[in-house]
């Protein structure tokens, strides 16, 4: 699987993590255990860095990327959907990024909060705990964001990745 050192900025993978052999791994970047990284997902510290939790999964053709100035932060438990962009922001626990989102510099998404597929979260903005962010650019419905459709979904992932690790193969 391509994961790669770039000068001293080295992964750090916890061994119950999975990390498709398709998807990109680069320089500072630290996943947690029972996280999963789906295929052609890109995660690339090459000048700020990357945190990912435990159980959390980043979906395929997702974008991780950081700024020296502003990590990116995803907690534990989240669902990152298909094609989202994080770069510079803070995910925090249990929330959810949709499907071909983007969340952008010194934003953050409070715990159990959901950014809608499609929504764009612009620089600075804050969505609070439990609401939900719709639209482009993106609108704030307070305490709108379905916490347990988030904790569903973290755990059916954590269950594929286990899945993945012990029955993918190529042929």
């Amino acid at each position: 699987m391509p994961i790669y050192a770039l000068g001293d900025r080295t992964p750090s993978i916890d061994p119950d993590a999975f990390v498709h052999p398709e998807a990109v791994v680069i320089g500072d970047v630290r996943i947690g255990a029972g996280s999963s990284i789906w295929p052609g997902a890109v995660l690339r510290g090459d000048y700020g860095t990357i945190m990912v939790g435990e159980r959390t999964s980043i979906q395929d053709g997702a974008v991780v990327h950081a700024v020296a100035e502003f990590p990116t932060v995803v907690g534990s438990d989240c669902v990152i959907g298909h094609l989202a962009h994080l770069e510079g922001c803070v995910i925090h626990d249990r929330a959810l990024v949709g499907s071909g989102a983007v969340v952008l510099h010194r934003s953050t998404v409070g715990s159990g909060a959901t950014v809608a597929a499609g929504a764009v979260v612009r620089n600075r903005t804050e969505v609070p705990e439990g609401a939900l962010a719709v639209g482009v650019p993106a609108t704030i419905k307070p305490g709108a964001s379905d916490r347990e459709a988030i904790a569903l979904g973290a755990a059916l992932y954590v269950e594929n990745g286990q899945r993945y690790r012990r029955d993918l193969r190529r042929l």
